[in-house]
């Protein structure tokens, strides 16, 4: 066995963050070849990623990347709290929405983790996913990816349990943010109330027209009367009918108007609760 020098030993841990020990026994087996000890710690990480796979991914982080005409959001699960709030889980969610904005798009989580890095040169995604793995030793799952090609805004809540991303008419990003935010805030189940499920709507009548003729209302003002009252339920669930978080005087809808951009579509995600 070739004899591997201190300064190796010292230059592969920098580079890996590994335990000296781990790093001097790699440097042995790849006869002081760094590249090829670099490959056989992921190896060893991935047999030792084999035993733990069916460990629970409770915790995760969900992150979102805007840029000009795109917007990525994804989530990345993992064991513990502590672990999802750490410095380096939280860049490396970031770096997996950057790559999904800015690359060429991926249809699967999967077909992700094979493109590269955005903060790492030489390395893809998986390849920092298990290197973080052989650091942390806990199990690392990326759960869901979503990209959306088009005029763009989006919000993640600090700690990564929340986040939602707005698609636009018309580039605006921080008009996008402030919706998205909202979003979050106020969990919205469509954009319009045409969008509105209509068996939901219905229903909703029904409700409201049973509780108006309990009062004794006569049946030539329940109609009008209920559609009235339908004005509360619509701003409970429909985006453009809800008052704006930030200025309850004006709804999502009149902000919009007001700076002549269109809400496409909407995406709300939350980490599951344990």
């Amino acid at each position: 066995m070739s004899e591997i020098s201190a300064a190796a030993v010292k230059a592969l841990r920098e580079e890996t963050g590994l335990p000296m020990m781990e790093c001097k026994k790699a440097l042995q087996e790849s006869g002081g070849d760094q590249a090829a000890a670099v490959e056989w710690l992921r190896k060893q990480g991935k047999k030792t990623q084999e035993l733990r796979i069916g460990r629970e991914t409770t915790a995760g982080r969900l992150a979102v990347y805007v840029g000009p005409g795109v917007g990525a959001m994804v989530e990345v699960r993992c064991e513990s709290a502590p672990v999802a709030g750490s410095a380096e889980f939280t860049a490396f969610a970031a770096d997996v929405a950057k790559q999904l904005a800015t690359g060429p798009g991926a249809a699967t989580p999967d077909d992700l983790l094979k493109q590269p890095t955005p903060s790492a040169p030489g390395k893809t995604i998986g390849q920092q996913l298990d290197d973080m793995f052989n650091r942390i030793r806990e199990v690392f799952k990326l759960e869901r990816v979503v990209r959306i090609d088009g005029h763009c805004g989006g919000y993640a809540h600090h700690d990564g349990t929340v986040a939602a991303l707005v698609e636009l008419s018309a580039d605006n990003p921080a008009l996008g943010k402030d919706v998205a935010m909202h979003v979050v805030a106020k969990k919205p189940a469509a954009v319009s109330k045409e969008d509105l499920d209509p068996a939901e709507v219905d229903k909703e009548r029904e409700i409201l027209s049973a509780a108006a003729r309990k009062e004794g209302k006569p049946e030539n003002i329940i109609a009008k009367m209920i559609e009235g009252r339908l004005k509360n339920y619509y701003a409970e669930r429909a985006l453009l009918e809800q008052p704006f978080i930030k200025d309850e005087a004006q709804t999502i809808g009149k902000l919009a108007q007001a700076s002549g951009v269109q809400i496409k579509r909407f995406m709300n995600w939350q980490l599951p609760k344990d």
